[in-house]
């Protein structure tokens, strides 16, 4: 299984705690407000937006929290969010990338300074790691009562690079250019995604023993737990072994 396709698995475990389901909750709201700051309330005239309702609806967000983050967007008075990027190594040389929506840029640098800081990590400078990841469109279709054949041969048509089953749901992925056709031709066909969004997907990744890799997982959680952060993309092998104890 490759690597984006672990991560649409972890989302989904992830996604049935409680703890974990209130900080998604979080992040599609600011997806959705930064979405019709952007470009309007409007999801028909607004890909952004429309992608970001999808997302709310693939976790089974009730539509009053939809409704309310989007009125959230439309008001003028209503906090503007930055979107930055963040990049850096934890130990053993694994790379990290950090994306954030945040209102209050110095809060959230200095927050995710004193995390690389407390696990002896390094936050490097905009850039210095862009060419260990390549930007990927991922989506994850629930499989249903799909004709495999015939989904994947109109996946492939729309620019799937890798499609792949697992756990009842397809993982595709694209390149970032693509991305705006897969989501037409899903909803032309009808078929509404648990999640699709671009991911930063690694070149390679590194290896380590089970309780190193556990150690990195930890730092990477910390990362996560903080409001202003909406991804953390990294290169830690993630295998069988770390999977399951997950």
């Amino acid at each position: 299984m490759s690597g984006h396709s672990k991560w649409s698995t972890i989302k989904r475990k992830k996604g049935a705690a409680d703890a974990k389901r209130s900080k998604m909750f979080s992040k599609v709201v600011k997806d959705i407000t930064v979405a019709v700051k952007e470009g309007g309330e409007d999801p028909d005239s607004n890909p952004r937006l429309r992608l970001a309702i999808s997302n709310a609806k693939g976790i089974s967000m009730p539509k009053d929290n939809i409704e309310r983050a989007i009125n959230k967007g439309k008001d003028q008075d209503a906090a503007n969010f930055l979107e930055l990027t963040y990049e850096g190594y934890l130990s053993h040389g694994i790379a990290v990338y950090i994306e954030c929506t945040t209102d209050n840029q110095q809060r959230t640098v200095s927050s995710v300074r004193s995390v690389f800081n407390k696990y002896s990590g390094n936050l490097g400078t905009n850039g210095s790691l862009s060419f260990l990841f390549d930007r990927k469109g991922i989506f994850s279709v629930p499989k249903g009562d799909l004709d495999v054949d015939e989904f994947e041969l109109e996946m492939i048509d729309a620019g799937a690079e890798d499609i792949e089953e697992e756990d009842g749901f397809f993982s595709i992925t694209t390149a970032m250019e693509d991305f705006g056709n897969m989501q037409k031709k899903l909803e032309e066909m009808g078929i509404e995604p648990e999640s699709a969004e671009l991911q930063r997907i690694p070149h390679e990744t590194i290896n380590l023993d089970i309780e190193g890799a556990r150690k990195i997982l930890k730092v990477i959680e910390m990362f996560e737990d903080d409001d202003d952060v909406q991804n953390v993309f990294h290169n830690l092998e993630l295998t069988d072994e770390l999977l399951a104890e997950m």
